[in-house]
């Protein structure tokens, strides 16, 4: 009889060819996909060069052109087209060129390349993003991403899982950025250094896939080497006719073995901002209403989905921006774009005074759309407010959900949509 496993256990044993695991054991596993960006593609592909070979599987390698493209100046365009003349000369099935392509965690799970029980690593942190539908993702270096390419295989080690349940109604304007904003906020940007985070209990159950994968996003900035949650009814309806890829659920063991199970009661979750300079700090909007902005960023691979871009609209309808504040609307993928404007989302953006950006990863990382100039100040929907993270080093960046973003953008401070006045 095997031990008892959590999800990650179960996941990495599989792949690994085991009947079972345990976390600290190093493993070695097969990979069903890798994924790498403009940003870190050419230096994984001189790897696979090197190494001598082409890809190991041409429909397995995802390369998305999103953190500077469309290009904003030469050096960002010969990163690209390192990439793109990579992608063609291999024959790579998963490449987006502009015009198809978007943020990279936004569009993989749209476009059904990835699926639940999938083993992937991908050059860019917020690869545990697919954790939101049942898969182990998690991010590594270019070089083991190249190796990955080259070979199909990666090394792990197992790591422990940090059991995280939610039970309980959410309250109004809390939604799943709130969640994990309050998470960090509790444990820390290092709070679940190395471990797996596995996500349960009532309120998350009763989110959507769109909200799952803004969680599992932010897996990294507690330190978590991946965030998973169960594959239910919710996720199967999601996946229908989104995938032709067979997949496996993993669900863990009632006896499975944690390192710690948190246990959290929805109603104490408020609208929520996480303060410069980390994730992890953490505080009510309630407390933060005298934080005066000087933009408002609402996308990324945090809070770029339709379901963001219909929260925010829902705050904007009937109002202006702030004449004070740029209001920034970046659509995640081009099919999120298109559904903004069927459902007349555009209007409302342009008609409160928005900004909208075609789709990229651009401001989150300062790259541009949306730099910041010294001593200004951005409530932003992205996952990180590091100092300087988005522009100037005296800069600030408060992290929030897409209706916190939408409201401050309109009040001029930091607001929950609450705080506004009802529209005439």
């Amino acid at each position: 009889m095997t031990r008892p496993m959590t999800m990650a256990e179960k996941i990495l044993a599989d792949h690994a060819h085991l009947p079972e695991v345990h976390p600290g054991q190093l493993v070695e596993c097969d990979l069903d996909l890798v994924l790498a960006n403009d940003i870190t593609a050419p230096i994984a592909i001189d790897v696979v060069r090197d190494l001598g070979a082409g890809v190991w599987d041409r429909d397995r390698v995802c390369l998305v052109p999103d953190h500077y493209a469309p290009n904003k100046d030469i050096k960002s365009a010969e990163q690209t087209k390192v990439m793109r003349d990579f992608a063609h000369e291999e024959g790579i099935t998963h490449y987006w060129e502009q015009g198809r392509a978007g943020v990279e965690h936004a569009l993989l799970p749209e476009q059904g390349v990835v699926v639940p029980g999938d083993l992937m690593i991908g050059a860019d942190s917020h690869t545990c993003t697919y954790g939101g539908i049942g898969a182990f993702s998690t991010g590594v270096g270019s070089t083991d991403a190249g190796v990955g390419m080259a070979s199909g295989r990666a090394w792990f080690r197992v790591p422990e899982t940090l059991r995280i349940e939610v039970d309980g109604e959410l309250g109004e304007d809390v939604s799943a950025k709130d969640v994990i904003l309050h998470v960090i906020g509790l444990i820390g940007v290092d709070g679940a250094l190395y471990q797996a985070m596995e996500f349960g209990g009532s309120a998350i159950e009763s989110l959507s896939v769109e909200g799952r994968l803004t969680i599992a996003n932010m897996a990294i900035e507690a330190g978590g080497k991946a965030g998973l949650f169960e594959v239910d009814e919710t996720t199967r309806a999601w996946l229908d006719g989104r995938t032709e890829r067979p997949w496996k659920e993993y669900h863990p063991d009632p006896d499975a073995e944690y390192a710690r199970v948190l246990k959290i009661d929805a109603a104490d979750i408020v609208p929520t901002v996480a303060w410069p300079h980390l994730p992890g700090n953490a505080r009510p909007v309630a407390e933060s209403r005298d934080v005066v902005i000087d933009q408002a960023v609402i996308g990324s691979c945090t809070n770029g989905r339709i379901e963001d871009m219909r929260a925010a609209a829902d705050v904007l309808e009937g109002r202006t921006v702030h004449p004070n504040v740029r209001c920034i609307i970046l659509p995640a993928t081009q099919d999120v774009y298109r559904q903004c404007l069927v459902e007349g989302l555009m209007d409302v953006f342009l008609d409160a005074g928005c900004v909208i950006s075609t789709p990229t990863c651009g401001p989150c990382l300062g790259g541009y759309m949306g730099i910041l100039a010294e001593g200004e100040k951005s409530v932003s929907t992205t996952n990180r407010n590091f100092v300087g993270r988005m522009g100037a080093k005296t800069s600030e960046v408060y992290l929030a959900s897409p209706a916190v973003a939408a409201a401050s953008a309109v009040a001029g401070h930091l607001a929950c949509p609450s705080d506004l006045a009802p529209v005439a």
